[in-house]
């Protein structure tokens, strides 16, 4: 008889142990392909996207994957554009093979990958914050569109600023001009005067010239929308180097690219359907598991990378209604089905858009957000009529 020594022992019962643990999965694998700009203006928010989803995935593989089947993540780079999103999209879908599409993009990388999801015939969760009323039969949208977002900025400064006139400024693409179009409509009609617009492509860093044009203006209060991370941080810096001081609010910075800010993004006002502060067991369960995952190298999570996560449960509810993930099967269940998540509980229900509580903010010194108020399950308002 063959004696084994008690370490040994010890360590075969350990290898039993985590082999009986280990969930056991059917044959092939669901993939789930992350196009996102790991290069260009979005770099600097887009490692918090793929955290956030590696965390989703490893947590629903340890509880036995999807229908019993594995997840698996395909991260391709799409340079924050329309060209690299050309590239990335077409690899994922054609060469991957992936079965569902998620993640936060700019609104030109999103609209140029769009023929591409239609001619693969794969569902696209779209996770950004973005300009509203872009609409495809293979498209959801789980982020906030400017009917959830403008209003508490505008109404605060109006309101508590005694804000009259507004300067406008923004990147030269669709985000940067359909959010500020829509906030100019919006302070018209609250009585407000837009006293100047002014644009850089998206790829701009130098605003020397912009600031000039808001320094003439003399207006009460200013509203941004530059493209993603790098155009706000640049931004932001140029408007505080130049001692602008009045009321200064940014429809595209997230928690994380303000802390990325340091002191410059301090009294920024953000609206949000996500900050790190809320204040509910599901966020604080998320926020633990994120640390513990990440520990040092953890990217703050925001208002894009919150949304990844809870879209990878949506697509896990979709196909476990669904019982296939068949595309139109589980098209048809992501009308249907609801996440608990760090935001609390989402559907995208109303026009392939969701309904979502936002938070009023204003940027700390070291990049934390104060929530000043908040909105209760925002309407998105009319997006995808034509959409069920």
């Amino acid at each position: 008889m063959k004696y084994l020594s008690l370490p040994r022992v010890c360590a075969t019962i350990g290898l039993t142990s985590m082999l009986l643990a280990a969930p056991t999965f059917a044959a092939g694998p669901i993939r789930i392909g992350v196009p996102v700009g790991l290069s260009g203006a979005n770099s600097v928010v887009a490692p918090s996207v793929v955290q956030s989803s590696q965390l989703a995935i490893d947590e629903i593989n340890a509880a036995g994957g999807i229908l019993g089947r594995k997840v698996e993540l395909e991260v391709a780079d799409d340079g924050s554009g329309a060209v690299g999103a050309q590239k990335a999209f077409d690899s994922l879908i054609f060469q991957k093979k992936v079965d569902v599409l998620i993640s936060m993009e700019t609104s030109a990388a999103r609209n140029a990958g769009l023929p591409i999801v239609a001619r693969g015939k794969v569902p696209y969760i779209y996770t950004s914050f973005y300009e509203g009323r872009s609409c495809s039969p293979w498209m959801f949208v789980n982020a906030w569109v400017p009917e959830q977002q403008v209003p508490p900025i505008v109404d605060h400064f109006m309101n508590a600023k005694s804000a009259k006139t507004f300067f406008l400024v923004g990147s030269d693409y669709s985000f940067g001009r359909g959010m500020l179009e829509f906030t100019k409509k919006y302070a018209q009609s609250k009585g407000a005067k837009v006293v100047g617009e002014e644009y850089l492509p998206m790829d701009g860093s130098d605003w020397t010239a912009v600031i000039s044009k808001i320094r003439a203006a003399k207006p009460d209060a200013i509203v941004t929308s530059t493209a993603g991370g790098a155009p706000n941080v640049t931004l932001t810096k140029q408007l505080r180097a130049a001692g602008i001081t009045i009321p200064y609010g940014n429809l595209a910075v997230d928690e994380g690219t303000a802390k990325s800010m340091g002191a410059d993004a301090q009294g920024i006002f953000i609206s949000a359907s996500y900050v790190t502060g809320i204040d509910s067991p599901r966020n604080k369960q998320f926020l633990a598991a994120m640390t513990k995952k990440f520990g040092t190298d953890l990217k703050t999570p925001n208002d894009l990378s919150v949304p990844q996560y809870e879209a990878v449960y949506a697509y896990k509810a979709a196909v476990e209604k669904a019982k296939s993930t068949d595309a139109q099967k589980v098209l048809a269940a992501l009308a249907e089905v609801k996440v608990d998540g760090p935001r609390g509980t989402i559907a995208m229900s109303k026009q392939r858009h969701a309904p979502l509580t936002m938070y009023l903010g204003e940027v700390q010194g070291d990049g934390s957000v104060k929530v000043v108020s908040s909105f209760k399950d925002v309407d998105p308002g009319t997006q995808c009529p034509n959409l069920k």
